[in-house]
């Protein structure tokens, strides 16, 4: 039985945007990671994913039957800058399968080696940094956030050098396995535009109308109709980062999905002390990509995928930029309103009515003011709810008490309902446990070298974020100053 019905209507319908490749082979590919739960969603055969012959796929040393892998074409502001060509420079698409509802879906090799867009480096990636893109999406599908998910990660018996510490060092290496609805970029977008190759643009709005937006193909102007839906699809993920303090660190328009799933886990972390500067990743030396700056950073990406989109919107180009604007300028107040939404229902407030909306920033005020942690803190407020004040004080710390008991004093009164059905709620909404960074990071190490007990703790703990459960105490709580203080992340190439 073949493992991979694929197919590859990429590669049929948009020549022009990819080349086909293949992966470098590797000496003794091994599966370290297969998630059973996403493979039982695109109908693969688990049994069959764990074979010798599947393995040698997953890892780059084979191709289904049939199947030519391709190397995606894209350009991208990166901090800003302008680069017209990037693309899979260590990456690969097997092809497409179709999962269980029906759903197109990408299966897109990482590490695989060097390609055409290979931008320096050997085109490797480390244990590690696949480990942190299967862990993190897992999350984030738990959490409820739109995302790519790890298939599989695969060592390769190989070992690549990264620095490590300050010094360079052997590390071991692995493909990972990414599934996406599909791997169309704002940078796909601006590569084909870039190409002025009018009939090329316009069929890569055509294919991504077809595969994410089928309804925009009946609206008068369908490719209009795709940008807004993509503005939305941006404007709601992004809200959703910064409800739960996800950081993404490098949020270049190469890494902004039209179906609006959030793609390459590279120097991304969530918060521990709430602070809107915070920037976790080692290259964004001037905080364009800190966590308070998502939010125009989206608009900002999203602007450049309205300027690669004009011809489409009309043949005029004075009115093509009026029409952009106009869905452009959507967005700030979409996003704004589905955080403010969140927010509410976060603090048991009621969702309709912004009359107490003012608690909202006092509380983050309070919550930046004394260092509190972001996840930690609203969690609390569900045992504040039911009658245990000792829970917010034990985050946001004695010399916090004056100012939060008085917050509290004026919260608790707007809180509408049975208090325990509040209560719940809130919990159905504030995680318990995120992938803290330090144990983000001891986790890698130790399934780095082989021990896979820590990485599969918390794999287990951030799958079911909004259940606290006994024996999990440590997950739940921040990292000790030491660790926090200076943290950094990185891409991992």
């Amino acid at each position: 039985m073949t493992v991979f019905d694929l197919d590859d209507s990429f590669a049929r319908e948009l020549v022009g945007l990819h080349q086909p490749w293949q992966a470098e082979p590797v000496s003794a590919p091994e599966l370290l990671a297969l998630n059973e739960n996403l493979a039982d969603e695109l109908g693969l055969d688990i049994d069959a994913l764990r074979s010798p012959e599947t393995i040698a796929i997953l890892a780059g040393n084979a191709a289904p039957d049939g199947v030519t892998t391709i190397a995606q074409a894209y350009a991208g502001h990166q901090f800003g800058g302008y680069s017209p060509r990037l693309g899979d420079g260590r990456a690969l698409l097997l092809g497409e399968v179709t999962d269980r509802n029906g759903v197109r879906r990408d299966l897109h090799l990482k590490g695989s080696g060097r390609t055409p867009f290979a931008r320096g480096g050997d085109g490797r990636a480390a244990v590690g940094p696949m480990l942190r893109e299967y862990l993190m999406g897992e999350a984030m599908h738990a959490l409820g956030v739109p995302t790519t998910r790890m298939l599989a990660v695969v060592s390769t018996g190989d070992t690549i050098v990264r620095e490590v510490d300050g010094r360079h060092a052997e590390v071991p290496g692995a493909v990972m396995t990414r599934v996406a609805t599909s791997h169309l970029r704002v940078g796909t977008f601006q590569f084909a535009a870039a190409t002025g190759d009018a009939e090329l643009l316009r069929s890569l709005a055509d294919y991504a109308i077809a595969r994410h937006v089928p309804e925009a193909a009946g609206a008068d102007k369908p490719a209009l109709a795709l940008y807004e839906h993509v503005v939305g699809v941006q404007a709601d993920l992004v809200a959703q980062w910064m409800l739960l303090g996800f950081i993404h660190g490098v949020l270049n328009t190469d890494n902004v999905t039209i179906s609006g799933e959030t793609i390459d886990y590279g120097p991304c972390a969530f918060m521990d002390a709430y602070d809107p500067a915070t920037v976790f990743s080692s290259i964004d030396h001037g905080g364009r990509y800190a966590y308070g700056n998502q939010p125009a950073i989206t608009t900002w990406n999203l602007a450049r995928l309205a300027e690669a989109m004009l011809p489409l919107f009309d043949d005029d180009n004075d009115t093509a930029i009026e029409l952009a604007t106009g869905v452009l300028e959507q967005l700030p107040e979409r996003l704004q309103g589905k955080w403010t939404a969140g927010m509410r229902i976060k603090l048991g407030l009621a969702s309709d009515d912004s009359s107490n909306d003012h608690l909202i920033a006092e509380l983050l005020n309070l919550m930046h003011e004394h260092g509190a942690d972001h996840t930690g803190s609203l969690r609390s407020l569900s045992s504040v709810v039911r009658g245990n004040l000792d829970a917010s004080r034990a985050v946001f710390g004695d010399a916090a008490l004056p100012a939060l008991s008085e917050w509290i004093g004026r919260w608790a009164p707007t809180i509408v309902g049975e208090p325990a059905a509040v209560a719940d709620e809130m919990d159905r909404h504030n995680p318990v446990y995120v992938p803290r960074n330090h144990l983000v990071e001891a986790a890698l190490t130790s399934a780095s070298w082989g021990d896979f007990g820590p990485f599969d703790e918390l794999l287990d703990a951030v799958t079911t974020p909004f259940e606290r459960r006994p024996g999990l105490e440590r997950f739940e709580r921040p990292a000790p100053t030491d660790a926090a203080s200076g943290y950094r992340t990185f891409c991992g190439t």
